[in-house]
Order: C-alpha cells, then sequence, then structure tokens
C-alpha cells in the first residue's frame, strides 16, 4: 500500500495547522487548510506562510494538485487563492458549503462578489466521494457539527480531521456557530470512531506548550480512549451536556468576522470598491 509523505507546518498567530501530503512516486501533492497572515491592527495581509509551504513545494520538486479546505474557517484567512495562483492546482471542500454560504452571504450583504452555489471552489466533494493524489486514494468523509460544511479527508491510512476532534487533552470542536449542532459533532464523531485504531489522525489546531514539541498526531484507537470530551463510552447526552457547557465560557475567535468574508470566496478579496481598494465588512451587532 502506498503511503503519504506528509509535512506539517504551525502557524502560531492563529494555532493552525497546515499539512502538505504527497505521493513519493508521482510527487503530486495535496495542501489542507493553508493560512494566508492577516494583522486585524494594521488590515494588512501577507504571504509569508503561504511562501512558505511553496518554498518546500518547489525545494522537494513536488507538483500541487490539491487545494483542500475542511470547512470554512472562522479562526484565520485560507491563502487558498494565493496558492491557486501561483501553483496552478484546483481547490475543493465539502459541497454542504452552500449551507454556509445561505448563511452568512446575507448577513454580510455580499450577494454580488460570493458565489452561493459555491462555484468559486473547483471542486465540491459529497459524502463518501473518492479522488486521488498521484496514487494516492483518499476518501471524504463528512463531519458536520462544528459547521455544516466540515469534512475529514481520509488519504490512506491518515485522516485529516481539520476541527472536528483535537488532540484527546484539549476535546472535540466548539458547536455554537451558526449551523452548528452537539448532536451532529457527535454522530460525525462516530464516523471517524468506526475506522480501524491505528488510523493516524492529524490535528487542525494544536495550542502547544511552548517549552514542549508540537504535537499534532493521534490515532484513532487513542481518542477512543482518552479525548477528554468525548472516548468511545461517552453517550449522546453526556457530550451534549459537556460540550454545551463548555461552549458558554468561549468567547469569539479573533478573526471570526474578517476571516469568515474572505474564505466564503475561497481566499478571494472580493470586488474592489471605485478607489481600487479592497474591503472587509463588519456586521455590527449581529452576531
Amino acid at each position: 500500500m502506498t503511503q503519504p509523505k506528509i509535512k506539517a507546518f504551525f502557524h502560531k498567530d492563529t494555532a493552525t495547522m497546515t499539512y502538505i501530503v504527497w505521493c513519493e512516486a508521482t510527487k503530486k501533492c495535496a495542501i489542507i487548510d493553508s493560512v494566508l497572515d492577516y494583522d486585524p491592527h494594521a488590515g494588512r495581509t501577507s504571504t509569508q506562510s503561504a511562501d512558505e509551504v511553496i518554498a518546500f513545494i518547489k525545494d522537494n520538486t513536488l507538483s500541487a494538485q490539491w487545494i483542500l479546505e475542511t470547512h470554512i474557517h472562522a479562526d484565520h484567512l485560507t491563502a487558498a487563492a494565493y496558492l491557486k495562483e501561483c501553483l496552478k492546482a484546483n481547490t475543493a471542500i465539502g459541497e454542504h458549503i452552500k449551507e454556509v454560504l445561505d448563511f452568512w452571504i446575507p448577513l454580510y450583504n455580499i450577494k454580488k462578489d460570493t458565489p452561493s452555489n459555491g462555484s468559486q471552489f473547483d471542486r465540491l466533494f459529497q459524502n463518501g466521494e473518492t479522488f486521488n493524489i498521484g496514487n494516492l486514494k483518499a476518501s471524504v468523509i463528512h463531519t458536520p457539527g462544528h459547521t455544516p460544511a466540515c469534512v475529514s479527508y481520509h488519504i490512506e491510512e491518515s485522516l485529516f480531521v481539520g476541527d472536528s476532534i483535537f488532540m484527546p487533552d484539549l476535546g472535540t470542536a466548539r458547536v455554537d456557530f451558526p449551523g452548528g449542532s452537539s448532536e451532529a459533532l457527535y454522530n460525525s464523531i462516530q464516523k471517524l470512531f468506526a475506522l480501524p485504531d491505528e488510523t493516524k489522525v492529524f490535528v487542525g489546531h494544536i495550542y502547544p506548550n511552548p517549552e514542549e514539541p508540537l504535537v499534532f498526531e493521534t490515532n484513532i484507537g487513542e481518542q477512543k480512549q482518552k479525548n477528554i470530551m468525548l472516548d468511545s463510552n461517552t453517550s449522546l447526552e453526556d457530550y451534549r451536556a459537556r460540550r454545551e457547557a463548555r461552549d458558554k465560557t468561549l468567547g469569539f475567535p479573533r478573526l471570526l468576522l474578517p476571516s469568515l468574508q474572505i474564505n466564503l470566496r475561497a481566499g478571494n478579496f472580493g470586488d474592489a470598491e471605485d478607489n481600487d481598494t479592497h474591503y472587509i465588512k463588519i456586521p455590527l451587532n449581529k452576531i
């Protein structure tokens, strides 16, 4: 069985993990959950983190085939549009992005430059759909709960879960965003727990102790035994109570409103105004 090669990048400012997954035989690769740097105080973007991804791809003579999103992120801006321009790869996300677009486009009032049918992405994956990264076989698992559009990517024996589950000592994603559901996330995690225990799990965020090495990989068996929010013995009722109690203590992500507007467009900034300037809109008193 062909196994993927994996390179992880940690974006300290947003605690985000970006992964390059590639087929050693063909040198074809996918980028999962990229980051565009953004300073909300200055209103400036930077491609430094994305350029590190590009440099690794070029230095290792890889060819980008896919730019994959696990969901519409609320904590960082995606670099998908920039990477697509530089690497000529296809962007993809789960087909249920349409439900997310239906909620947020009216709130931001951005229908003139944000397609509601998901056509800003090259591919909208259905649950169970398969695709290839070179010779690597990949499949899509719809894992809603954090958002309606969340998917996990099962690539050979490795699983990229986005924000559905985190390292066992951190638990699971929050479910208090529009369209979130503790019951949906519980059921999604049961899908993941049905995979073989040895399946490697790569999480979407980590919050490391600066004095310790970065740990972003676990496995299904460890999650079933040790996840503090939802293990193999946790009932739906217990999980719902734990998750909803925890969510009541959480504030909004620092970049929620800026990042969503960009990420709904697959990383494009939208139409510039008549002064050739792009703007991020912040809906007041709506969230």
